[in-house]
């Protein structure tokens, strides 16, 4: 560490305690922090509290500024160690006062009022901007966004660079980033309000609040995984909540029929998990216990399809069975084959499968018999999945050089793109009313035909009538996060699985 920060001396220690306001010891939980406290002589204490039941933040602060060499505002922090993502929805509670109120992500070096430091804010008057402080004798300084009034702001730390990202609730980020500033190893990350007026107290609300700690960047996918959230996303309002956490990877939640149940995959085995009770319990599949994400319900509940790999085999493989556990049956005579979806009369099911080392799209009688091949292109084509009316196919093809959303029909017949920007979308999954799609999409960086771990990704919404597709959720994640139908039986949530290797919510 190369922090230059000056010895302090008794009275200079007893200046910094009393700046630092007592209202660290609120009772309760704070989520995902550890504590709250005012930095600096705020003339009124803040405030940080937290609703557990919508996982979201109310937090008042006052303080004259964060600028210059003096810092005041409210701070909820932990600290943290490596590299981490900070992401939140964030708005202001009323007009307010001053235009600069502030708030946004705080990493610091301490809680001291003149601490290097580097803030993600947004300003009341509408300014995004990433500030920073190298040393403690620095001033702070900024770099302004060229678009204003974020709700959805991040700020990441690889190593001494920081990268700020900011949008409008389902547009797409902007970013600005500055390297260089060395905090050390061990650091306070938080959600910071600042009044920008010492007679003021300025309140915000922070929702979607997500620390995430990503992978090494040496890790290797299919065999290192990280935790992972299953969490649930009120389609309307893109507000979510983490309904349950674990150190190892759970992918793939297939929800439908029950409002209360979908089937989730972890370590090679199937589980249905209840709201009701927040817990997983282990659904019975005989001798596949090697079972990938790719297992979907029959859109009457009463089967269940699974891509299980046999050791004979040594790749996956369809079979089917009944939806409350059993012995499956097995239905693709070749391999590999990765199940997508069902028709809605059950009579068929539609999936990828390699074949002279190809891609495609393939469909298979329910009741067994000879495949049949809907797409024939070069590249990646999967995802396959039915409208409820049964009319059309679709799924995912980067045969423009580029991953997009296609429809077909059922047949293989008269293929129509449907998405056409510069992003990467996979996995189509059509409403129980068929009116609208959900699809995960990444950036042009991600190699469009793989199934990558571990990204930053989109969750986007957009009409099956086509239009512009809107940003509805902002997570870290990919392979297994919404592989399969994974919409609520009355079509206002969706189930998906963001990804992280540090859990404490």
């Amino acid at each position: 560490m190369k922090i230059k920060t000056p010895l302090l001396n008794l009275c200079s220690t007893f200046i910094f305690v009393l700046l630092l306001h007592s209202s660290m010891a609120q009772p309760g939980t704070l989520g995902v922090f550890t504590n709250n406290a005012d930095v600096g002589a705020t003339k009124t204490v803040g405030k940080t509290t937290y609703d557990s039941n919508k996982q979201s933040y109310t937090i008042s602060g006052s303080g004259e500024n964060i600028w210059s060499q003096k810092d005041e505002f409210q701070y909820a922090y932990r600290k943290m160690t490596g590299d981490f993502i900070l992401r939140a929805n964030v708005a202001f509670v009323g007009e307010g006062v001053d235009p600069h109120r502030k708030i946004g992500w705080m990493v610091r070096h301490s809680l001291e009022v003149n601490s290097p430091c580097v803030s993600a804010a947004v300003h009341g008057d509408g300014l995004v901007s990433l500030q920073f402080r190298e040393n403690p004798q620095s001033d702070m300084d900024q770099k302004a966004f060229a678009m204003t009034h974020a709700d959805v702001i991040q700020l990441e730390r690889r190593g001494d660079t920081f990268i700020m990202s900011a949008a409008k609730m389902g547009e797409r980020f902007f970013e600005e980033q500055v390297s260089g500033i060395e905090l050390g190893n061990e650091v306070y990350i938080g959600l910071s309000v600042c009044a920008h007026n010492p007679d003021v107290v300025e309140t915000a609300t922070f929702k979607n609040v997500r620390v995430i700690v990503p992978p090494k960047p040496d890790y290797v996918p299919y065999r290192d995984y990280i935790g992972s959230h299953i969490e649930l996303m009120d389609v309307a309002t893109g507000d979510r909540k983490i309904v349950f956490s674990a150190d190892n990877s759970w992918q793939a939640p297939n929800w439908m029929v029950d409002d209360n149940v979908f089937t989730v995959n972890s370590d090679g085995l199937l589980y249905d998990f209840d709201l009701r009770t927040g817990k997983p319990t282990k659904l019975e599949t005989g001798a596949a216990v090697r079972n990938n994400n790719d297992h979907v319900l029959s859109f009457d509940g009463k089967q269940m399809g699974i891509s299980s790999t046999p050791p004979e085999d040594g790749h996956s493989i369809i079979f089917t069975m009944p939806r409350k556990g059993g012995n499956p049956k097995r239905l693709t005579p070749n391999g590999p084959s990765y199940l997508h979806g069902w028709s809605p009369n059950a009579k068929e099911l539609v999936y990828t499968a390699v074949r002279d080392n190809a891609w495609n799209i393939f469909k298979i009688p329910a009741s067994g018999g000879q495949e049949v091949q809907l797409t024939k292109t070069p590249g990646l084509d999967d995802g396959p999945e039915y409208t409820p009316d049964g009319k059309y196919i679709y799924f995912n093809s980067n045969r423009t050089g580029i991953g997009q959303i296609w429809r077909m029909k059922p047949d293989g017949s008269n293929p129509e793109q449907v998405t056409f920007d510069e992003l990467n979308d996979w996995f189509p999954h059509i409403s129980p009313d068929g009116k609208w799609i959900v699809f995960i999409s990444f950036p042009r960086t991600v190699d469009s035909g793989q199934h990558p771990f571990y990204k930053h990704c989109y969750i986007r919404l957009m009409p099956i009538t086509g239009g512009e597709p809107k940003i509805i959720g902002y997570i870290y994640g990919g392979q297994g996060s919404m592989n399969v139908p994974n919409w609520s039986p009355d079509g206002k949530r969706i189930a998906f699985v963001s990804n992280s290797a540090f859990l404490n919510y």
